[in-house]
């Protein structure tokens, strides 16, 4: 009997301890820099490492840089924090999968030196399979944490070709496995997954906030964009 209670026990502490991290206070020492005034304030580094969708592309070739959730979240934290100077950048390029923007990561991304660094491949990472991606990802995870910078994992936006109701598919999977790595990590979580999730449970057609089937219009940015502004009140 005491076997079975320490078991217990420890898969809830194991449950209790593998959690995303607390909006409330993940970024607050990256907060307290946002509003700090001249001259005690600094230039502050957002990144957003990825694929097509950070990087802006609607309707292919067309990329509405400035209508992508990156650019939409600097808006935000711009209007909240007036005082403070925040770059975005995004190191993200259209078409690629989470082991290629892991190859190019230390090189291509850490040296912009991001206070806080974002990363949305699963959508991609699809065409590699879970097992590989997954890898990737916790390269990238790793090294990022090592060098003490913050991260934010975003679940992958729709793609109509699949039936984001359907619990079964690809893109679900791999949701589901950013969801793991966040809890696993105790690092942000964006799931912008489950936002579309919901909005077509309750009826919503997701067409209109897609540029085509697997890139958003700025609708589609927008819902994103809001939730990615809750790490940042």
């Amino acid at each position: 009997m005491k076997k079975i209670l320490l078991t217990v026990l420890f898969f809830c502490s194991v449950s209790l301890s593998a959690q995303i991290a607390d909006k409330e206070t993940y970024l607050s020492d990256f907060k307290n820099e946002l509003v700090k005034k001249w001259p005690k304030n600094r230039t502050l580094n957002i990144v957003f490492h990825g694929h097509s969708v950070p990087t802006g592309y609607a309707r292919t070739p067309i990329v509405n840089t400035l209508q992508a959730y990156p650019h939409m979240l600097l808006h935000g934290i711009k209007t909240q924090y007036p005082f403070a100077v925040v770059n975005v950048i995004t190191t993200s390029i259209g078409g690629e999968q989470a082991e290629q923007g892991e190859k190019r990561f230390k090189k291509e991304v850490l040296t912009h030196r991001p206070d806080v660094l974002f990363i949305d491949y699963a959508l991609n990472d699809r065409g590699i399979g879970l097992e590989r991606a997954e890898k990737a990802w916790r390269k990238m995870i790793e090294t990022t944490l090592k060098k003490g910078i913050k991260v934010i994992l975003l679940t992958p936006t729709p793609d109509l070709k699949e039936d984001i109701l359907d619990e079964n598919t690809p893109l679900a999977a791999h949701a589901e496995m950013v969801r793991k790595l966040a809890k696993e990590y105790k690092v942000g979580l964006v799931d912008s997954y489950k936002i579309f999730y919901d909005k077509a449970k309750n009826g919503e057609d997701l067409k209109k906030y897609m540029s085509q089937n697997n890139h958003p219009n700025p609708a589609g940015h927008s819902s994103v964009a809001a939730e990615l502004m809750t790490w940042f009140y």
